[in-house]
């Protein structure tokens, strides 16, 4: 590559960042450096080309451009939802509607997770929407989940995703099989070692039927693509135990019933359904939450959230969706069903309590 790296940071008109350097930069402005820079804890890359800036500084850099939206620099992630027109195929003009109205409120997104009826889509539509999304250039970090039971299928998912933008992967709890600690450790070790990317590991016990064990977490910590943890094991105990053991990764709350007690506990964030309906509101609670003023904003989103749980996750997020015109139809594939919902009373009510309560919070000093 023929390009001199200055001390001010450009190759080819595109920021440059250090590992250290990257680490102290605000959330907003390491989600805007173009390149990674690859963090060798584990391994030596010797191949790489490097530019000495200074006798302090080198960066390193891939012979293609990713970007570095790092998973721990975003508090919240909106598990997206997957619009669908009334005779059930994609509708992804209202797709890129959600996602930019997810970038208005500075979310990060995680695409075909449970919320967005991954394991219902077929493959061709799961690439069609992960081609959508990341060809918009939206300013916000974008994740896919990453979840099965047949390795081999996980492993070619992985290699188209690794062909996109992305900027990381949810990667869940084997589901079904109900694996051990060894198991669910060879599991992730080898879809991570499959990416490029960070990634963030998913406990759902709900879901897959079998908990992520400390065992698995200890025995992942030295790879480098293992950032953060969505914990969503109902435990809020559990959680503050699992983050005092390893503070090493980033440990974000998976529910958002329970995320005023994970905040207080040191989450650093969370990943969200009620995001979905209420994107700024919801954004506005967990960066209060967050600053640690969060004592009033705990019992309302748990009491919002709750009326998103009334049918199957996400029933009541795309009824209520499409009621405010968001979305042209609340229609779900199969086996999820629209009329498991019989009434939106208590989602409307939900929608004007948080915005009047948001707005009444906001009115006296808005956090910065």
């Amino acid at each position: 590559m023929g390009c001199k790296a200055e001390a001010s940071g450009c190759l080819n008109n595109l920021p440059l960042v250090t590992e250290a350097e990257s680490s102290g930069l605000s959330s907003h402005l390491a989600m805007e450096c173009s390149w990674q820079v690859f963090r060798m804890r584990s391994r030596m890359v010797s191949s790489l080309p490097h530019y000495t800036l200074s006798p302090s500084r080198v960066i390193y850099f891939t012979e293609w451009r990713i970007p570095l939206k790092r998973i721990a620099h975003t508090s919240l992630w909106t598990a997206l939802i997957t619009p669908m027109h009334a005779d059930g195929s994609l509708d992804l003009a209202s797709l890129t509607a959600l996602l930019h109205e997810q970038a208005a409120a500075g979310n990060g997104v995680i695409l075909l997770g449970s919320t967005g009826e991954g394991a219902n889509l077929s493959t061709e539509e799961r690439k069609t929407i992960l081609t959508h999304a990341t060809g918009l250039n939206l300013p916000i970090p974008v994740m896919t989940g990453v979840g099965g039971l047949e390795l081999h299928t996980q492993l070619e998912w992985l290699a188209f995703c690794e062909t996109l933008p992305l900027a990381g992967y949810l990667m869940v709890t084997p589901i079904y099989a109900k694996p051990g600690a060894k198991g669910q450790a060879k599991w992730f070790r080898t879809l991570m070692d499959a990416v490029s990317k960070p990634c963030m590991l998913y406990n759902i016990p709900s879901r897959a039927g079998v908990a992520m064990p400390d065992e698995t977490i200890e025995s992942l910590l030295d790879h480098p693509n293992f950032a953060a943890v969505k914990e969503s094991g109902g435990d809020p105990a559990r959680f503050a135990s699992l983050q005092q053991r390893f503070p090493q990764i980033a440990w974000y709350s998976g529910d958002d019933v329970l995320f005023g007690e994970h905040a207080r506990l040191g989450a650093s964030g969370l990943v969200s359904v009620a995001s979905n309906v209420w994107p700024q509101e919801t954004a506005y609670v967990v960066k209060r939450a967050l600053s640690g003023l969060g004592g009033d904003v705990g019992p309302l989103l748990r009491e919002v959230s709750e009326s998103l749980f009334a049918a199957p996750n996400p029933i009541p997020a795309k009824a209520i969706m499409h009621e405010q015109g968001r979305i042209s139809s609340r229609e779900l594939r199969l086996p999820l069903c629209a009329e498991e919902l019989a009434s939106t009373e208590l989602q409307r009510f939900a929608d004007s309590l948080i915005k009047g309560a948001v707005l009444r919070l906001a009115e006296p000093s808005v956090v910065a």
